[in-house]
């Protein structure tokens, strides 16, 4: 949800990617998009050499850099359960100079909301009954996909737009009531 709602203070931003990892619906969320009963699937990075992904750079400078780092680190590490690591992001920008560092939040293994690998299917399922205090998280998944589509329409995001596909087809079977036919 950084890309659509970064909750923060910030001077710029900037589309663009990084190399040499994928993005995975494989971290468990308790508080911001599930709960203890029923956890949401939120994104994480997983390292994947010949991988990119897209997503956004925020600037942040003086008094920004402090509030900003202390917010992300309440909501992506002690909340989220996630490490960082510092990376070469690439401006989307036809005149865009070299890579800038950016901070980015990868989820390991070894966190205890890290749920893995499943199937889209499963996946949808899971996002579909899920729901916490920033929101349901089909909203999650749904604002992504518009992210990447409006932003980023070169990319190929095969997961998300699986999960996505899997979640539309599955929506309708929920809202679907039988009603008999009127008698004349």
């Amino acid at each position: 949800s950084l890309v659509w709602r970064p909750g923060f203070e910030f001077s710029s931003r900037k589309v663009g990617f990084i190399r040499g990892y994928s993005r995975r619906f494989w971290q468990g969320d308790t508080f911001h998009r599930g709960s203890e009963k029923t956890p949401g699937r939120v994104v994480t990075l997983l390292e994947d050499c010949g991988a990119c992904t897209w997503g956004v750079a925020y600037e942040v400078r003086g008094e920004q850099i402090a509030a900003s780092l202390e917010y992300l680190n309440m909501r992506e590490a002690v909340l989220g359960g996630y490490d960082t690591k510092l990376v070469k992001f690439h401006p989307q920008e036809k005149d865009a100079e070299e890579p800038i560092l950016a901070l980015v939040y990868i989820a390991t293994p070894q966190n205890p909301s890290y749920l893995g690998p499943a199937s889209e299917e499963d996946i949808a399922a899971q996002i579909i009954v899920s729901s916490g205090c920033a929101g349901h998280n089909i909203e999650y998944l749904l604002r992504l996909a518009d992210f990447m589509r409006y932003f980023c329409p070169q990319a190929e995001d095969k997961h998300l737009f699986s999960i996505e596909e899997a979640l539309i087809s599955i929506l309708p079977c929920l809202y679907y009531t039988e009603e008999s036919p009127e008698e004349t």
